[in-house]
């Protein structure tokens, strides 16, 4: 097992050794969020990397990742454990034959056996001899109502279920909880939480990302594609560019032999990079060459 960084620069050290590029800020809440042992809200526009942190903690610390992925309808059944009906009716009819009493029968249904863990569940068993990293990714995609469900967990790390009992964890997992902000997230799981506000890099982490996750890329077209997508974001798009795209673009630029943006490769990649039509027809042809001539002249300046 690996130990928890001792310090915001250890933080930050570490979290690029495997390829994160976190400001101080960044840095900070982390290492706050682990040696406190409170849950980490990362609220934010798409394609920032709050998603990314989780995984590369779970690296970091050599810990399993458990991720539970919010979708509107995600309820308490899906979420943190639900009760295997199917054996449970098998179970019955098995005592009828072998007639066994209606109390043992009962305390039977409802042990550990018949019950399902689900993400929640998993991630504060007390029997784990090493807790995990647990992804709460998207919580404003999940309805309002769901947010109920996970205050005791973030509170005490617990989940109470009524037939069985209370189960706590022995040691807190880490708990890392995101939003794109699509809606507000109610007041109260805040409070429980350390909060960040996750911005776009700017261009010199970004371009300190690239050069990272795309070994090889040419210093030239790096420079160049992170001036393209810098300038991309300060246009009124409906979906603006993430690191992930950066990333993918920058891959598929090479694969084409590119080595510095041309207008014309540019207009023929554009749907790696926009992922939506009226985005793609508002950025292509006189507008994405006039772009590619500032990102030329912008990567010329350094």
């Amino acid at each position: 097992m690996s130990e928890i960084p001792q310090s915001i620069d250890d933080t930050a050290a570490r979290l690029l050794e495997h390829d994160y590029v976190a400001d101080r800020q960044l840095a900070t809440v982390v290492y706050l969020a682990l040696k406190l042992q409170r849950p980490l809200f990362l609220e934010g526009e798409p394609g920032t990397g709050k998603t990314e942190i989780a995984r590369t903690l779970a690296r970091l610390l050599d810990r399993e990742l458990i991720r539970l992925q919010c979708y509107e309808g995600l309820d308490l059944n899906s979420a943190a454990y639900e009760w295997n009906y199917g054996r449970q009716m098998m179970e019955i009819r098995l005592a009828e034959k072998e007639g066994i009493g209606r109390e043992a029968l009962a305390a039977e249904l409802f042990g550990e056996r018949f019950l399902n863990k689900r993400a929640l569940l998993q991630a504060i068993d007390p029997a784990r001899a090493l807790p995990p990293v647990l992804l709460i990714d998207e919580l404003d995609r999940a309805d309002e109502p769901f947010e109920a469900f996970l205050l005791e967990v973030l509170s005490d790390f617990q989940i109470t279920i009524p037939e069985l009992g209370t189960v706590k964890a022995a040691t807190p997992p880490i708990v890392v909880l995101t939003s794109n902000r699509t809606r507000e997230i109610h007041d109260a799981v805040k409070r429980r939480c350390l909060y960040h506000w996750v911005e776009f890099p700017d261009a010199a982490r970004e371009l300190q990302i690239l050069q990272r996750r795309v070994p090889g890329v040419a210093d030239d077209l790096a420079r160049q594609v992170v001036a393209f997508v810098q300038r991309l974001r300060e246009m009124e798009l409906y979906k603006l560019p993430g690191i992930a795209e950066t990333i993918e673009w920058t891959r598929a630029l090479m694969q084409l032999d590119a080595f510095v943006l041309d207008p014309r490769v540019v207009q023929d990649t554009l749907g790696v990079l926009l992922k939506y039509q009226d985005d793609i027809a508002r950025v292509q042809g006189s507008e994405a060459a006039r772009i590619v001539e500032h990102a030329r002249t912008a990567a010329a300046r350094g």
